[in-house]
């Protein structure tokens, strides 16, 4: 066989596994190619680490951001959080895409009753018809009492469903605005 051949021959990544002892499971040089080789961690280029915790429910686990030119570049499970000791769920692995997706939106989008088209309004705008939504409900379908005079002081036209990112202090100051209110509807999807 000419060397050529052999050279080519031990080029093919099964023979050189089979021929090579620190290859044999696969780890080494049997791994690797030209392309793998020239590959580099998204969070080599990083200016700085920040700490931070996962937004999407109330566990908390721990995430380290890293980020370059005041950009997030990735995050990862924070090994250090004793909550989730460097680990994230599928929706805190991808949480990245809450800061950088294209998607994203920065401000209050509003479609009329029977409009086809979004138009961008002010949160104070957005918040101020919110408020005056539920003050009217409110006033339309209060109950005093029920049939048989017993007093009820409640709305059933408006309920909460509180978000799974929310801790235990603020889902208490929901159900404390709730309840004077006078809703009774008040859930949470992190129960669902």
């Amino acid at each position: 066989m000419t060397a050529d051949r052999l050279r080519w021959l031990r080029s093919w990544p099964l023979l050189r596994q089979l021929t090579n002892p620190d290859d044999r499971l696969g780890l080494a040089a049997s791994a690797r190619s030209p392309a793998s080789e020239s590959l580099r961690p998204r969070t080599e280029s990083a200016e700085r680490v920040v700490r931070s915790v996962c937004p999407y429910c109330a566990v908390g686990c721990g995430q380290r951001v890293f980020v370059r030119d005041d950009r997030v570049i990735q995050i990862e499970g924070d090994p250090d959080s004793p909550i989730s000791r460097g680990r994230l769920c599928p929706k805190g692995a991808a949480s990245r895409s809450l800061v950088t997706s294209s998607e994203r939106r920065y401000r209050c989008r509003y479609r009329r009753p029977h409009g086809t088209q979004w138009e961008t309004i002010s949160l104070e705008r957005a918040m101020d018809m919110i408020a005056d939504r539920v003050i009217a409900t409110r006033a339309e379908t209060w109950e005093d009492r029920d049939q048989q005079g017993r007093d009820l002081n409640r709305t059933m036209a408006i309920a909460n469903l509180g978000g799974a990112t929310l801790d235990n202090e603020e889902n208490y100051l929901i159900k404390k605005l709730c309840m004077g209110l006078g809703v009774v509807q008040v859930e949470n999807q992190a129960r669902i």
